[in-house]
């Protein structure tokens, strides 16, 4: 199991979604679904039975989770993901497939860090930086998470990173490249491209000082899977800085970064309609609390 997971929130369309990410990736399948339940009572889930609660699937080997949540949150390009390719070829074959009914945000072209690279928003709403990779160096996955440090966090990027490493134990710096003069209205040295490995997962992450009508949300947030509860206790305390923001295991970070602090075994613990209402009303996810309620 990964230890931490990118997880994608949908209105109602996650597993159309899903279906079509493994047909345009290779190595990648839907490893499961689980709907929600007809007669669930908590009051959040009233009209939600049939859509998916959690679905799990694998793009170029590795996992993601996503979920139909309804409008409240909605992706943008403050994180996306970064697609290494090999060849030109490969870049122009995603391209083709991602952009179809979606948007282009930097037109496939060659650029200063890439001979050949585009960003596209699909026709989902998320966002993908698909680039022709440099091969020399250390390796990197084939995707890779990528935070926009915007707004009042312009200029963090290096900062947050810092304190992620501090956080997550298997952890290690990968590269930075900040920006040169005359890059306004980036500043010189602020972060152009990091990444960095949490618990063995690779990051990546990025300022801009740029005007932009978007802000990090809970659309696209990261899962991390719990060992018990001292694991959940020890994320809890060290990442949510948002008490507005948590129920259910979900917390915002003092960057605006979201992340569910979660057991590895939930859906073992989720066997009942008495244990899903249960979850509804929690904050922190409390395991015991979990099992006496099936």
């Amino acid at each position: 199991m990964q230890k931490i997971t990118p997880s994608l929130w949908f209105d109602d369309n996650c597993e159309e979604a899903m279906n079509f990410y493994v047909s345009v990736f290779p190595d990648s399948r839907i490893m499961g679904i689980q709907y929600y339940p007809e007669n669930a009572n908590d009051e959040h889930l009233k009209g939600m039975n049939g859509k998916v609660l959690n679905g799990e699937f694998e793009l170029c080997g590795q996992t993601f989770v996503a979920l139909d949540g309804g409008p409240v949150f909605t992706f943008n390009p403050s994180k996306s993901f970064i697609v290494n390719c090999a060849s030109k070829e490969e870049v122009d074959g995603l391209w083709q497939k991602l952009s179809e009914g979606g948007t282009a945000l930097m037109a496939l072209d060659k650029y200063p860090f890439s001979e050949w690279y585009g960003w596209v928003q699909d026709k989902y709403g998320l966002s993908w930086q698909i680039m022709l990779t440099n091969p020399e160096g250390d390796p990197r996955p084939k995707l890779t998470p990528n935070i926009m440090f915007i707004h009042e966090n312009t200029g963090k990027a290096e900062e947050a990173m810092n304190f992620y490493l501090s956080v997550f134990k298997e952890s290690k710096k990968g590269n930075v490249f900040p920006y040169g003069p005359g890059m306004e209205p980036d500043k010189e040295d602020s972060v152009a491209y990091e990444d960095f490995q949490l618990l063995g997962e690779w990051f990546a992450a990025m300022d801009s000082a740029r005007e932009h009508d978007f802000d990090l949300n809970e659309a696209v947030s990261f899962m991390i899977n719990c060992d018990d509860q001292a694991e959940i206790d020890y994320y809890w305390e060290k990442l949510s800085a948002v008490p507005e923001a948590e129920q259910c295991g979900w917390v915002k970070d003092k960057y605006g970064v979201s992340w569910q602090i979660l057991p590895g075994n939930l859906g073992e613990l989720m066997t009942s309609t008495a244990a899903m209402d249960a979850l509804m009303k929690m904050k922190k996810i409390d395991i015991a609390a979990l099992q006496a309620a099936n």
